[in-house]
């Protein structure tokens, strides 16, 4: 009888112990690196609008200055991410596809209530070691949704919600100025308002603003909305007049006899 193999697909955590006792001898483990984002997602009168900001970082370092963190999940549903870029990229990318095949399963359009179900209990699975914090929102046939999911499997449920690095200022302006029955032009305004603060006021968000808007049977992906960090002309000019800076052209013999002179002696 063949012997039982542990499955070969997922997280494994044979080093734990090992990780340990490194700690435990004063050796540095590495940590995780830090990530910075501003999505943010509202409801107003007629669906859902999603937003955010398009700078990805590696620690200090911009890596990109203009990704895409608003993510296709079905026809009827986008989702933003914050956290590692590749976790959300390909967790969004696979609950899509299974969305795909329950509508093709049921011959109906794919609620938003599903993904999350979906979505939450993919990560709840990994419990937390997939770093994806999402902002999902939808319209279905119960109307528009927008809902949270934390890389632990939780999740909310609010008119209005933000998340990354950037949140704290994003909240502080949806806080002022959101209210029940916004119009598409006020919703989406604010929507950009809560971005630019948050890559104004948080230096992991920044370059410029996409905005997504969800309504019965119709999506609208505003890619580039606003641009608040164009590069601008230069106010003054680096060029200077010959002779404004003063040199002295060494002598080239005498340099020569200090090199010879302090020479080091090689001969054995």
């Amino acid at each position: 009888m063949a012997p039982l193999l542990e499955p070969s697909t997922g997280f494994k955590f044979d080093n734990v112990k090992r990780n340990q006792m490194l700690a435990d001898k004063g050796h540095l483990l590495p940590r995780a690196t830090k990530t910075g984002t501003t999505i943010v997602g509202l409801v107003y009168k007629d669906g859902v609008i999603l937003g955010a900001d398009t700078r990805a970082t590696s620690g200090p370092i911009v890596a990109d200055k203009n990704c895409e963190k608003i993510h296709f999940l079905a026809p009827n549903m986008y989702c933003c991410g914050a956290g590692t870029a590749a976790d959300t990229e390909f967790t969004t990318n696979i609950i899509s596809s299974q969305l795909a095949l329950h509508s093709l399963n049921t011959g109906r359009e794919a609620r938003v209530g599903a993904a999350l179900t979906m979505l939450k209990q993919y990560l709840f699975r990994y419990q937390g070691h997939i770093g994806a914090y999402l902002v999902l929102g939808g319209y279905d046939v119960t109307g528009p949704h927008l809902y949270a999911i934390q890389a632990h499997g939780s999740t909310d449920k609010l008119p209005y919600m933000t998340l990354g690095s950037g949140s704290l200022a994003a909240m502080s302006v949806f806080e002022s100025g959101w209210r029940a029955g916004l119009s598409r032009d006020e919703g989406v305004e604010l929507v950009k308002d809560a971005i630019e603060a948050g890559i104004f006021n948080d230096l992991g968000s920044g370059s410029n603003v996409d905005v997504c808007v969800i309504t019965k049977g119709n999506v609208e992906y505003l890619r580039g909305y606003s641009t608040p960090n164009q590069r601008v002309a230069k106010e003054q000019t680096y060029r200077f007049a010959p002779g404004t800076t003063e040199f002295i052209v060494p002598n080239a013999t005498a340099q020569r006899s200090e090199e010879e002179g302090t020479a080091m002696d090689v001969s054995a």
